[in-house]
């Protein structure tokens, strides 16, 4: 386990400019301690987790493109131009 000391809390809080009362630099030893362990105890059952490289990858399917007729799909469209949708202007340019 982490220890903290008085003098790091102290240094932390005048970084944050945080103003701490006496009574209040154990407590916040102990909480910082807590905080410490808890992540150290989070790194170590991190390294034992394999995340796989191919996590949002459909390995079984060819990534190519298919020309489609957009014909029947602009067909619903309630406004069209062309071959694109018109929808609401969202961004200013």
């Amino acid at each position: 386990m982490t220890k903290i000391s008085r003098e790091e809390v102290l240094r932390i809080a005048q970084m944050s400019a945080i103003a701490i009362k006496e009574n209040e630099i154990e407590p916040l030893i102990d909480r910082l301690e807590k905080v410490l362990s808890y992540a150290e105890r989070v790194t170590e059952v991190a390294t034992n987790v394999e995340v796989p490289s191919n996590k949002n990858c459909d390995v079984f399917r060819q990534d190519v493109s298919v020309l489609q007729n957009p014909k029947p799909i602009l067909a619903q469209a309630p406004e069209r131009a062309d071959n694109f949708f018109v929808v609401p202007m969202i961004l200013d340019n």
